[in-house]
């Protein structure tokens, strides 16, 4: 009977932990298709800034800086036909070496491939045909209705030097 129990507690564990999984939320408490107007009235009630507006085709996105998270230096807020539809948080560290965005980077993707299975490597590139070197890696997990995804991007132009690590949220 303890052989009966102890499974059945540890199926109904298992199953319970699948299916929080299946449902990968975005950040800040929002779900999936909130309106416009309840995003903006929680950033709002956040102290954060919308600092822009921009419609990209079918899409429009809000660039937003001053939610407070350590090394977030903005976040970019999709909507398509008025829902919320992705989430992107961009992360800059400037005092950080190339080393330790790579520690970083790796402790995020392994984080990550703990918690949704291993990631799928979608990008690693580095350009070097123009004055400005680029480098672009990022990984990418399916999560029941959502992808996330991983990225470290940096542009370095002579001492002139970018880099940012940013994890999507979007809806499929």
């Amino acid at each position: 009977m303890r052989r009966v129990l102890f499974s059945l507690c540890a199926f109904l564990l298992a199953a319970s932990s699948v299916s929080a999984a299946e449902e990968l939320l975005p950040p800040f408490g929002f779900r999936w298709n909130d309106p416009m107007s309840r995003v903006e009235a929680v950033l709002n009630g956040a102290k954060a800034k919308i600092v822009s507006r921009d419609k990209k085709e079918n899409r429009e996105v809000w660039t937003v800086e001053g939610l407070v998270h350590p090394g977030l230096q903005r976040t970019l807020f999709t909507f398509k036909q008025g829902s919320l539809f992705g989430v992107e948080l961009q992360y800059e560290y400037p005092d950080w070496t190339i080393e330790r965005y790579n520690e970083r980077m790796g402790e995020v993707r392994r984080y990550f491939d703990s918690k949704f299975g291993t990631g799928t490597l979608v990008s690693r590139t580095r350009d070097n045909d123009s004055d400005v070197i680029q480098t672009l890696v990022g990984y990418k997990w399916d999560v029941g209705t959502t992808t996330l995804e991983l990225f470290y991007f940096s542009a370095q132009r002579g001492h002139d030097l970018y880099r940012t690590i940013s994890v999507n949220y979007k809806a499929l």
